[in-house]
């Protein structure tokens, strides 16, 4: 255990004295961190930085109650901050703004909207108890504006979420009164506009209305900074290139014999390989924990919960760690190592979310994105930077640790003791 340790304390120590090494593990995030910054506005105190003021176009064709319910829902003083909406009657214009980038998204409600979702007689009418077709609510998004787009998405997702529920319900009912007796087949259409009203106007429940939580668990304001997200992404992008870098640190001193002639000393293959791998996790976790202490020296960066950040990035730096194993393992030369690496890295980096929201996303592109350690990382940095806790975290804490579990088993399989002596 005490060999383990030493090789993985002499490791980090090379690492650290490589400058080279350090530019791509602090400086390289560190600057682009700052960069984005500056493009989003962080540090200029402008307003449109995609979290607050987001401007949305809605064009109400519906003029119904599930129409203007959805229209009110963006004037509510719960998102007075969060998005500045305008109203038109013309599609077409709306479309046009977001194309000119004057605009986050537009949300167009057809004609129809609230008939396709409240039940009518004909629905139920004896014999015939088909559900009417829904008629889609269209979210044209601004492609160069993601994180607002995604952020008006989502607010029109949960609308539409709670409307669908109500639907399923209020059929439902309406269903089992009619079968039941109560009510004739007649009388459905009138029942279900009483239920779309009660769904609009209880003031009991407030059934559509979107509450945005600000507060944390202790009753604390808690504000997303854009920064929470970007931050995170980019430590996350070049933690691949530090676990690569110290795959290519194997191969190295396999070619150069350094491993073959630890062999003939009183330490076995494998706390020769444990310490190097011991190392690769350190250098890992001191880089992730330097840029989040310089981000938070440097630019006021709020991550959250203490104990959440510092678990979350041991859990990280684990589940990557297994992908730098495996990439080791799998390949001949330490240049090998070095051009796989950074793939991984650019490739990982995209898909897991560090450059675009992966709600931005195809649905087959965000699935895939769960084999990376990036997006459960960025899921976890984000929870935990709109006030979440360690609690919270269960989720991508269990998917990290699982992952560098099962590929640190494979690359043991792959890399044993006759390639850690064969010169």
């Amino acid at each position: 255990m005490l060999k383990t340790f030493l090789i993985g304390i002499k490791d980090l120590r090379l690492a650290f004295r490589d400058r080279a090494a350090l530019t791509f593990m602090l400086a390289a995030p560190f600057v682009l961190t700052l960069g984005l910054g500056l493009v989003t506005g962080r540090f200029s105190g402008n307003a449109n930085t995609g979290i607050t003021n987001i401007p949305v176009i809605i064009v109400n064709l519906d003029d119904e109650q599930l129409g203007d319910a959805l229209a009110n829902v963006f004037t509510t003083e719960e998102l007075a901050e969060l998005v500045e909406p305008t109203f038109s009657e013309d599609a077409e214009a709306a479309r046009l703004l977001v194309d000119e980038d004057q605009t986050a998204a537009a949300i167009i409600i057809p004609a129809g909207f609230t008939q396709s979702v409240i039940p009518s007689q004909d629905s139920f009418a004896a014999g015939n108890v088909e559900l009417q077709q829904n008629i889609q609510i269209e979210v044209y998004a601004n492609p160069s504006r993601p994180t607002s787009a995604g952020i008006i998405k989502s607010i029109v997702d949960e609308f539409m979420s709670r409307v669908e529920e109500g639907r399923v319900s209020g059929q439902t009912s309406i269903l089992q009164m009619i079968l039941t007796g109560r009510i004739t087949p007649q009388q459905a259409e009138q029942a279900g506009l009483e239920m779309g009203e009660r769904l609009q106007n209880s003031p009991d429940t407030d059934a559509l209305a979107i509450t945005l939580n600000s507060t944390t668990a202790d009753g604390e304001a808690a504000q997303f900074d854009i920064l929470a997200y970007l931050a995170p992404g980019m430590a996350l992008m070049f933690l691949m290139y530090t676990v690569s870098y110290g795959g290519r640190s194997i191969l190295a001193e396999k070619t150069q014999g350094t491993l073959p002639r630890l062999l003939v000393t009183p330490t076995n293959s494998t706390q020769i390989l444990g310490g190097k791998v011991f190392g690769i996790f350190l250098t890992g976790a001191a880089q992730m924990l330097i840029l989040i202490g310089a981000t938070t020296l440097f630019f006021q960066l709020k991550w959250g919960d203490g104990i959440g950040v510092v678990v979350l990035v041991l859990a990280a730096v684990f589940g990557a760690t297994g992908w730098g194993m495996l990439i080791t393992a799998l390949a001949r030369t330490p240049a090998q190592v070095g051009s796989i690496g950074t793939a991984i890295m650019l490739i990982f980096g995209i898909m897991g979310g560090s450059f675009i929201s992966l709600d931005q996303l195809p649905p087959f592109v965000q699935t895939i994105a769960k084999i990376t350690p990036n997006a459960w990382a960025l899921d976890g940095f984000t929870t935990l930077g709109l006030g979440g806790t360690l609690t919270d975290l269960s989720a991508p804490i269990t998917a990290l640790l699982s992952m560098g579990m099962i590929l640190f088993l494979a690359s043991v399989l792959l890399f044993g003791k006759k390639n850690l002596v064969q010169k």
